[in-house]
Order: C-alpha cells, then structure tokens, then sequence
C-alpha cells in the first residue's frame, strides 16, 4: 500500500495525522534523554486530578462516548501513559519508533500508533467497533464493540486505545507509519507534524519521509 493511505473516516469530528517515517538507527543516548525531558514537561505541565478536564483530553473522551466507548474504563492510551507518569513512572523504553510515537503522545496528549510499514492492506476505515468484533492487541484479545478503530481488508488493526499484534513495531522494523488520532479544532495537523519534527531533532532515532492529514 502506498503512503497516505486511502481512509474513509466515519466517526464525525475525528481527524487522523499520518506520517511515514525511516528509522536511521541513531540517536539512542539521546532518545533515552528525551523520555526523560518529554516526562519532566509533562509534570511541569499538568496535574493528576485535573488531567480529565485538559481541553484535549475532555475532547477525546468526548469522541470516545459518541463512539460508544466508555473513556474511564477504555482509556485513551495517551490519557493512560500520561496518568502512569503523572503517577512518577517514566516512559518505558521499548523501541525507537515507539518511544517517539509515546513521547509525541505525552507531549501533545493525543493517542497515537506506530505501525510497522507493510503490514496494512487495502483502502482503511475509520469506525466505530461492531458487536462480537475482537482484536488480537498488544495487551491480548479485547472487544471492540463501539470503539473507534482503523480496519483494513483483513479487520480490525488499531484504537486509540491500544494496537494489534499484527501491525507491531519491533526493534528490527525500520519503516513505520505513524497515525495520530485528533480531536478537529482542538489540535491541528501543523501543530503534530511540528511537534513531532522537534522531537526527531532532539532524538535523531528517525527520519519523517511524508506526512498527510485526513481529512
């Protein structure tokens, strides 16, 4: 599949950032400074029991329930990494492409997914999750019904919640996509590709080859 990828969006008031990104296999020592200085701002910025009531956050939530989808028991995972290091815990270190795909997530309160590149096939869907559908995720088999997730021909691949094993992001992976979940109005395309372009020039752990806004 080429980049962008065709995605019929129909959940209303959602607007998804892609990006297509090349790991340069640099920036290691740097990348682990930057999980630090990302969680750092992020308590500098924010406090635990206000966090629902952050524009951003309140408008994801929001989303969340005109989905279906309960956001205090379905976490948004940037709500729910954002939390663990309000909490005191750091950003673990996974990989490369993820650690940049959590610290854009904690930096701009957004949900986000880093995909290995090749491994979605067909025109996407943005929609919300049908009665008896699951997900084999990163967290185990989950239902999806009313949660907002991309399908592609073969179902099912990624929430804002959490992903599929079948787009995972490994250490060897060098080509990825990543797709950032947006509330319209709240925070824009400019404002992601930015923010993401900043934490590559902190962390040169990866190359941004294309970005693309739908819609």
């Amino acid at each position: 599949m080429s980049f962008p990828p065709r995605c019929d969006l129909q959940l209303p008031g959602w607007g998804l950032f892609w990006a297509e990104m090349v790991a340069t296999g640099e920036g290691s020592e740097a990348l682990a400074q930057l999980r630090r200085e990302v969680a750092r701002r992020a308590r500098d910025s924010h406090r635990l029991e206000e966090l629902p009531d952050h524009p951003t956050v309140a408008a994801v939530r929001k989303l969340f329930r005109q989905a279906g989808c309960d956001p205090t028991r379905w976490r948004p995972s940037s709500e729910a990494l954002a939390r663990r290091v309000l909490k005191g815990e750091e950003p673990p270190a996974i990989s490369p492409l993820v650690d940049i795909n959590n610290c854009l997530s904690l930096e701009l309160l957004v949900p986000a997914c880093v995909m290995a590149a090749g491994t979605v096939q067909g025109p996407l869907t943005f929609r919300a999750g049908r009665a008896g559908e699951t997900m084999l995720s990163l967290r185990g088999p989950v239902s999806l019904e009313g949660k907002p997730l991309l399908a592609d021909d073969l179902g099912p691949f990624s929430t804002p919640i959490t992903d599929s094993q079948r787009v995972k992001v490994t250490a060897d992976t060098r080509e990825a996509w990543l797709v950032v979940y947006l509330s319209q109005g709240v925070v824009s395309g400019d404002c992601v590709r930015q923010a993401l372009e900043l934490l590559l020039s902190e962390a040169p752990v990866a190359r941004v080859l294309a970005t693309a806004l739908v819609p």
